[in-house]
């Protein structure tokens, strides 16, 4: 029971005293934000070299230059009606790919909602991205979930819950099990600034560090939760600062600088993978979409605030650093962005084609053999749909008139 109970300091605390009665300072820990490259493309003076090598430093550009195609087709798209929700990656795309970069793949990655660009630096095909956004039989959610609620298993990226905040002492979980397993691999959880203002993220924190669970904590702090700013969400210095309440590592980054992020959760990935400890990184980025499809950021913001961050693009800037490495094209690179945009469109117009699941899989990947009252539960929806065919024309179209069992 010794190391359970500290008979000297019971209370876990630094015990150091004083005689002087005063306050702790609301300010009293400011964490700067780390930083390498400016927004011409250009190392700070005095800023360490990257250890990012070309190969790396292109395979994330192509990664945030096909998000960026994608997002924008994809919106259109649900303007169009033809899917029926969509959030973008926009203003992001450096903090979510460089940091997906930094980790290997035996990693688990815990997205909350704006992560594409990790799962397509990870090798998720075009195909199956238009596939869950239109929901199709092809879908590997069989259409269950709403758009851009990715999962891979292949990928070890976790499929994505719409209830906030979930994700994280899931992740804190998982990265306790690959710490008992011992091979080396950690969790990384993306949430944004606003999920850190549910229990769920003290839970999961304050569980991670106490049970030393390898997990990276990505808090994606880019100025809003929906319509609400980080003014009105949070009094203290963001959300780093938290990190060392909870006894852990923290960092705080500059999400628009791609060299930046690599490099810390480069660090934090080895020092939580050696130490067995979690970490706490802060991005700090600015939305540059609405929320998502159903949002409306002129009732919140304004455009020339938007307009005054959209200048600092993420993309922009490490375009202007591979030019001037000498590692890209801007010939090539243009061409590659036309050809990207074929490619979406021809593939949404693909996956727009492929049958819907077929109905009778809304009951038979739980139990081995439905059991009765699924069978009647079904049973009892076909005959909704027909009855009521122009309310669901799409699914009553494939339904045959006479019952068939489910087995």
């Amino acid at each position: 029971m010794g190391k359970l109970n500290n008979v000297e300091n019971p209370n876990n605390i630094n015990r150091s005293d004083t005689l002087s009665l005063e306050f702790v300072s609301e300010n009293a820990l400011s964490i700067p934000a780390f930083k390498m490259m400016d927004a011409n493309g250009d190392l700070y003076e005095g800023a360490a070299k990257s250890t990012l090598d070309k190969a790396t430093a292109l395979r994330i550009y192509e990664t945030m230059r096909f998000v960026r195609v994608l997002d924008e087709r994809m919106l259109a798209a649900q303007r169009q009606g033809r899917i029926s929700f969509y959030m973008q990656c926009l203003g992001e795309e450096a903090a979510v790919t460089a940091s997906a970069a930094a980790l290997e793949d035996k990693d688990m990655i815990f997205a909350q909602y704006r992560e594409q660009a990790a799962l397509a630096y990870r090798g998720f095909s075009l195909e199956n991205f238009m596939n869950q956004n239109f929901s199709n039989s092809k879908d590997l959610g069989k259409g269950r979930q709403m758009p851009i609620h990715y999962g891979s298993k292949e990928l070890n990226y976790m499929t994505i819950s719409s209830p906030l905040g979930t994700q994280i002492p899931q992740a804190t979980g998982y990265a306790y099990g690959q710490k008992l397993d011992g091979n080396g691999a950690c969790s990384i959880c993306y949430f944004g600034e606003g999920a850190a203002s549910e229990g769920d993220f003290h839970a999961g924190l304050n569980m991670a560090a106490v049970h030393k669970a390898p997990v990276l904590f990505f808090a994606r702090n880019n100025g809003y939760a929906i319509s609400t700013p980080a003014s009105e969400q949070f009094k203290g210095d963001g959300i780093a600062c938290r990190g060392v309440g909870y006894g852990m590592k923290a960092i705080r980054v500059d999400g628009v600088d791609t060299l930046a992020v690599y490099e810390a959760v480069k660090m934090a990935r080895e020092y939580a993978v050696t130490h067995n400890e979690p970490v706490l990184i802060e991005s700090i980025a600015y939305r540059l979409a609405a929320h998502s499809s159903s949002d409306d950021p002129s009732g919140y913001r304004s455009k020339d605030e938007e307009e005054n961050f959209r200048q600092n693009c993420p993309i922009a800037r490490f375009k202007s650093y591979l030019l001037k490495q000498g590692w890209l094209d801007e010939a090539e690179d243009e061409k590659a962005k036309e050809a990207i945009r074929q490619q979406v469109l021809e593939a949404l117009k693909v996956s727009e084609k492929v049958d819907m699941p077929a109905l009778e899989e809304i009951v038979t990947d739980v139990y081995e053999q439905v059991p009765l009252h699924l069978q009647e539960q079904y049973e009892q929806l076909k005959q909704h749909i027909l009855k009521y065919p122009d309310a669901y024309p799409a699914t009553a179209a494939r339904i045959k008139t006479t019952p068939a069992e489910v087995k």
